[in-house]
């Protein structure tokens, strides 16, 4: 059955026009849904990382079907949604299972021009055992002057309106299905561990990321949003409040997130709007008291980046938040010029910093 998308009208976000270049060459690599135009959301450097015992990856052996950079058809729901996929190349399909980062867009964008932002392909390549990529498109499409080859599309977050500034409608795709199905699905074709399935997103894919762990604890083992960590919706009557029936039984989730300080989408002092609401340093200590982590740690790790962390978590979870004094709505360390989103860092790098956070966080 072909993809129906479900149209409502929205405010695309500034399109970057250096960006441009790289989604027409990952139009070549890549196919992307049905019916679609585009807009996106914005990422590397380097920083401390802290020492973490580190639990073996699941040595069983199995058949991997999927390599190199491909279009994974997922169906949910009677309806086949592509999904773009990155295996490496130094991955061979006779290893043991690979762990598995599902890589979410923001809102007005799509999983292609996401690969674009966060560049996680080229971490999976540069590790020495590697792991498998996944960017998957929501499925809300957007209104927008500045459509991308591929679509302009925002996630289903449960409970939350779109960046257009209403509710999806009641038929709107559930994502939070939809991306377990993603998962379940991967781990099949693409010889993954499930202990090490991780999900990392921008702005609003960072929301939906966080939504996923929240409703899914045991398929996710850790989450790094960008720009975008949330605990829970806003609550109704206080959004400067989260509503903590979210994520109640959502423990044993590691999270690290990264937010500039300067951020005007998602603004890092929080604001009134149900889509955002609560500040930054709230949604980080939501998941530490979701974690029950009893320790906490804050040092500067260079000149704009101060990294907090929440340790003595139950079940080994952690939680490390990096703040970008006067950064923007942005992606630290991409090589992408997403500059007109606010100010960029290269102090640090959050693909691989991200990456080395989850390979120390399996799920116990």
């Amino acid at each position: 059955m072909p993809r129906r998308p479900i149209l409502i009208g929205g405010l695309a976000f500034v399109i970057i026009a250096a960006l441009l270049t790289a989604t027409a060459f990952l139009q070549r690599t890549t196919v992307q849904p049905t019916a679609s135009t585009s807009g996106p959301e914005p990422s590397p450097g380097g920083a401390p990382q802290d020492p973490q015992a580190t639990t073996a990856p699941t040595t069983t052996q199995c058949s991997r079907t999927l390599s190199g950079t491909q279009t994974v058809d997922i169906d949910f729901e009677g309806t086949a949604y592509p999904v773009r996929v990155h295996v490496p190349e130094t991955a061979d399909p006779a290893t043991p299972p690979l762990a598995l980062v599902m890589d979410l867009h923001g809102s007005d964008s799509n999983g292609v021009f996401q690969a674009s932002i966060s560049e996680l392909d080229a971490v999976a390549d540069a590790d020495e055992t590697g792991f498998i990529v996944a960017q998957p498109s929501a499925a809300i499409a957007m209104t927008t002057n500045s459509p991308l080859a591929d679509g302009n599309w925002a996630w289903n977050v449960p409970g939350a309106p779109t960046t257009a500034g209403q509710l999806p409608p009641d038929d709107a795709r559930d994502d939070v299905a939809f991306l377990s199905a993603v998962i379940e699905e991967l781990t099949s074709e693409g010889c993954v561990d499930p202990q090490r399935v991780y999900v990392t997103g921008f702005s609003g894919g960072g929301r939906m990321a966080s939504a996923l762990a929240c409703a899914r604890p045991d398929l996710v083992a850790a989450i790094a949003p960008v720009a975008g960590l949330r605990a829970g919706r806003a609550s109704a009557d206080d959004p400067a409040v989260i509503d903590t029936t979210d994520c109640a039984s959502a423990q044993g989730v590691s999270v690290m997130t990264f937010h500039g300080t300067a951020d005007q989408v998602n603004p890092y002092n929080g604001n009134s709007d149900p889509r955002w609401g609560y500040d930054v340093a709230t949604a980080v200590q939501g998941w530490a008291d979701l974690d029950q982590c009893t320790e906490t740690t804050t040092e500067q790790v260079s000149e704009h980046v101060q990294r907090t962390v929440h340790r003595g978590c139950a079940q080994d979870a952690e939680v490390v938040s990096y703040t970008v004094a006067d950064g923007g709505h942005t992606w630290p360390g991409t090589s992408a010029d997403i500059s007109a989103l606010g100010a960029m860092t290269q102090e640090i790098s959050a693909s691989q910093l991200m990456w080395e956070f989850f390979t120390a966080h399996p799920k116990g």
